[in-house]
């Protein structure tokens, strides 16, 4: 039924259910999949991401597409990267059946979130999105690696993964994922989302997470090798960093070198340190392997059993 009045588009638990029964729609684990259906929520999560009209926005698995309403609400462009095709196909249908002067303002590309490089229309500056929890990392890190142009991310996540991103050095949940966000942004947890407004109800709280643009760590350091860094330092948690990083370095030895030359006591573990110290450690490694294939090359460079250098006054004398 096509409706004019745009003031109650957005959809709720009878208009999400009776989409879902249409389509043979049964929410799943696998694609990690919870429905909005509380229009309060969508708005409040709008608000939260502090858009404005005309901006350009991209939004992550917008399912049946409540969050998708409110996003068109607020007046912006959105592209939906979704990867249920039954459920891309839809949100045009949708769209164009409740609120038909918003069709313009949304494209739909039907892919998996965590292999999409490039986007339709002009480069968006805010991603907003009820992400999947069993992607939700992997999708928010991807989408900041790749798309430099996103100023301001808001996503709804499980609580516990928005305590993980927002987590200061020193935080019980500090980890991988706090120091590679920070990496990219500043995060904040700004509020918690209730069970009862997504269907099926999920067994777990959620959260939103607000993260912000900021520019990197200066370093000399690619951000593959700092993140190798991280990884290697969360793998066991209880190790000490000079043994955590012995076999990236090469030796136990040769990581408290590294360590040192960083500025970093050999004896603290990952979750005490920063994304910076992080960096300065990795520039630190680079320069050990460095000095290392130097000395291989000039090594290289000598052949071996040649004959002492000449010590006499006179070119060819071996003294006087």
């Amino acid at each position: 039924m096509l409706m004019n009045d745009t003031s109650n588009a957005l959809l709720g638990p009878v208009q999400i259910r009776d989409l879902a029964g249409r389509l043979g729609v049964r929410p799943t684990k696998t694609l990690g999949q919870n429905f909005v259906h509380d229009a309060g929520t969508v708005r409040k999560i709008v608000r939260s991401a502090g858009i404005e009209a005309g901006q350009h926005v991209v939004e992550v698995g917008p399912g049946l597409g409540s969050l998708t309403f409110g996003l068109l609400e607020a007046g912006v462009t959105v592209v939906a990267v979704e990867i249920d095709p039954v459920l891309a196909a839809q949100l045009p249908l949708t769209v164009a059946d409740r609120a038909p002067e918003w069709s313009d303002r949304l494209t739909v590309v039907l892919q998996d979130a965590l292999t999409v490089t490039e986007l339709p229309g002009p480069a968006p500056t805010a991603l907003v999105a009820n992400l999947p929890y069993n992607v939700a990392v992997p999708v928010l890190l991807t989408f900041l690696e790749r798309f430099d142009s996103l100023d301001r991310v808001l996503v709804m996540v499980q609580a516990e993964v928005a305590d993980r991103l927002a987590a200061p050095p020193g935080n019980r949940t500090y980890g991988i994922p706090s120091v590679k966000a920070a990496w990219y942004a500043s995060a904040r947890r700004t509020s918690t989302i209730g069970r009862n407004v997504f269907w099926p109800v999920p067994n777990v709280d959620s959260a939103l997470v607000l993260l912000e643009r900021r520019d990197h760590p200066v370093t000399r350091a690619t951000r593959e090798r700092v993140f190798e860094v991280v990884d290697a330092a969360f793998a066991q948690r209880r190790k000490m960093l000079r043994g955590a990083l012995a076999e990236l370095a090469g030796s136990a030895a040769a990581a408290q070198q590294a360590l040192e030359a960083a500025g970093v006591d050999p004896t603290t573990r990952g979750e005490q340190l920063t994304v910076d110290d992080f960096a300065r450690i990795a520039e630190a490694l680079d320069d050990q392997v460095a000095a290392r294939e130097e000395l291989s090359d000039q090594a290289a460079g000598q052949p071996q059993g040649a004959p002492a250098a000449p010590t006499g006054d006179r070119p060819g004398t071996v003294g006087p």
